[in-house]
């Protein structure tokens, strides 16, 4: 068993209990370990057979552009064509629908294993994900009948069209319009950009979920509607969106980054006219969480080669004397800021892990639940989601740097994977809303606009974590204790305050987001952390995993949550800081 493999297992059954989580959910119907083991198991085999060879060469090669069409890199398409072959792609969908119906959190396995093999690979069947989500919640029956079960089988691939050149992040002024048609279908035309996987040769056909302008909207996000467009109209023909060009990136090269045309293509409507940006964050949110684990698969993998590479690499002598005096010098494991490193990287890579299938419960009882559960469910989603996108991608950016630090010279080349890691991963920080996006989501909609009922329920699952351990007679878990509640109390009030800030000036929230949002994101850590400590103290205290679970729990409570504590000085220096100066402050000079 490969240590990936048993820091799945221990995330998914020592930690969370996922098992015991889906007999609350789904009782007799639930998936049982043995299901969840085989799954995990199969689908890291599929990834090490077929994704893991492909993605250096895949980024080496990159996808090619020729009249409006797109090719994949070598071996992706037959890598896609036995994920298809294997039933992967309708792991998670309605069963009506050709789906096998198991829990959304479940397909973060798939996901998770996917991404740490080759990120660039992944990226198409994941954005199918997403439209098959959309449309389960707000297509018609119509949509769903012929739509989900080509996408579920595979057969089709989809995307998700927001941006435009002048807009960027803004979807607010997207100027693509929609024009109804005598037949109820709409006219589509405009430009998006950087629709990832949007024209390839995997798939038979691509379905893009566009946002689009009727002439009567009105301004702003509130006259955007969402239109399903695909490739191949129904009937078979051609329809009006057309590649322009894929974009020259820094990286993911494996994955087609386009330019889409849309010229009076026909699409159908989603839902309702104008309620299209409620209906795409369906979609966004799952995406979002999705992006948070890949920052977290990379960590993972950047962790592994250089916890190999720190083993093997024999560079100077331990300063307190000799560990293999019969070698030319000492395995650079042996020194402590490449300890510090590696650390680092396990702090992030264990805890971030935690934190996003913990996530996915959450999902499933907020999806699952129509009742006071299931709305405490989707207000610890709302504050969650933004936590795992915009944190996780932070710190997975921070551990692959790491990573590459701990292969120096060698890791700044190509031959050893690291630099195409630290460029692959950096993408995860800008696509699916920025950190700052992510920080203003937080800060302003899940704290400041509803009173952060999210944040009150997860520092309530900290006190009661608190509890627990106030208990145990080892001295550093009831030591975690105080450290949980002070937090939590310190939080809240950080929360209040920068509430009486907000009222008086509205700059305070653009200027205080990141940092609460990195505050935030340590705090969450701190408790999954929690979870960690307590799970590997009761058990085998001989075991030399159990033995790296603590010591890495920690590293993380005396080096890494100190960190909060400067993101909390930061925002509470307020916008003067940031606002201040004019202009003509920034230069040229």
């Amino acid at each position: 068993m490969t240590a990936s493999s048993r820091d799945l297992q221990f995330t998914l059954h020592d930690v969370l209990d996922f098992e015991g989580h889906y007999q609350r959910l789904y009782g007799n119907d639930a998936p049982g370990r043995e299901l969840i083991d085989a799954i995990s198991e199969e689908a890291a085999r599929f990834c090490d057979g077929e994704l893991a060879p492909i993605n250096r060469s895949g980024d080496e090669e990159g996808c090619t552009f020729e009249d409006g069409q797109v090719t994949a890199p070598a071996g992706f398409k037959a890598a896609y064509d036995k994920y298809v072959e294997g039933g992967w792609a309708s792991l998670c969908g309605e069963a009506e629908y050709g789906g096998q119906g198991l829990p959304d959190s479940l397909g973060l396995v798939l996901e998770h294993l996917m991404a740490a093999a080759n990120p660039a690979w992944t990226m198409y069947p994941a954005l199918s994900r997403g439209v098959v989500e959309a449309l389960e919640h707000h297509g018609s029956p119509e949509q769903k009948r012929e739509f989900l079960p080509r996408l579920l089988s595979g057969e089709w691939t989809g995307t998700m069209c927001l941006t435009e050149p002048h807009a960027g992040s803004d979807v607010g002024l997207v100027r693509t319009k929609a024009e109804v048609q005598a037949d109820g279908s709409y006219r589509i035309s405009g430009t998006k950009i950087f629709i990832s996987a949007g024209e390839h040769d995997l798939s038979g056909n691509i379905v893009h979920l566009v946002l689009a302008r009727t002439p009567e909207a009105p301004e702003g996000t509130r006259g955007i509607s969402m239109f399903v467009v695909p490739k191949f109209d129904l009937d078979g023909s051609r329809n009006g969106v057309v590649c322009g060009g894929i974009e020259e990136k820094m990286g993911i090269h494996g994955n087609a980054t386009c330019i889409l045309n849309f010229d009076e293509a026909r699409g159908y409507l989603v839902g309702e006219e104008n309620q299209g940006m409620r209906n795409m964050f369906t979609m966004m949110n799952a995406a979002r969480i999705v992006v948070g684990l890949q920052g977290v698969c990379q960590a993972e993998s950047a962790l592994k080669d250089a916890t190999d590479y720190a083993r093997e690499r024999l560079q100077m002598r331990s300063l307190s004397g000799p560990k293999a005096p019969d070698e030319a010098a000492d395995p650079i494991i042996v020194h402590p800021d490449v300890r510090r490193m590696l650390l680092t990287q396990r702090a992030i890579v264990d805890g971030g892990r935690v934190l996003v299938y913990l996530t996915g419960q959450v999902a499933d009882v907020a999806t699952e639940r129509d009742d006071e559960e299931g709305q405490a469910a989707k207000d610890l989603l709302d504050f969650l989601t933004p936590i795992v996108k915009g944190m996780l991608t932070e710190l997975g950016f921070e551990s692959v740097n790491h990573g590459l630090q701990i292969f120096g010279g060698h890791g700044f080349i190509r031959e050893n994977g690291m630099e195409q890691r630290v460029r692959d991963t950096r993408i995860t920080l800008l696509y699916e809303g920025t950190t700052g996006i992510q920080a203003l989501d937080l800060l302003g909609r899940k704290i400041l606009q509803t009173q952060g009922p999210g944040l009150n329920r997860f520092i309530a699952l900290m006190n009661e974590l608190a509890g627990e351990l106030e208990t145990s007679e080892d001295a550093f878990l009831s030591g975690l204790a105080p450290v949980l509640r002070a937090r939590g109390a310190e939080w809240l009030e950080l929360a209040n305050a920068l509430m009486g800030r907000a009222m008086e000036n509205l700059d305070e929230v653009g200027a205080a987001s990141v940092d609460f949002l990195f505050y935030s994101g340590y705090l969450t850590l701190a408790y999954c952390w929690g979870r960690i400590a307590q799970t590997a103290h009761a058990g085998d205290q001989a075991d030399p995993y159990i033995q790296g679970k603590l010591a890495a729990a920690r590293f993380f409570f005396a080096r890494m949550l100190p960190r909060a504590d400067a993101h909390r000085t930061a925002l509470e220096a307020g916008a003067d800081t940031l606002m201040s100066g004019s202009e003509e402050t920034f230069g040229p000079w």
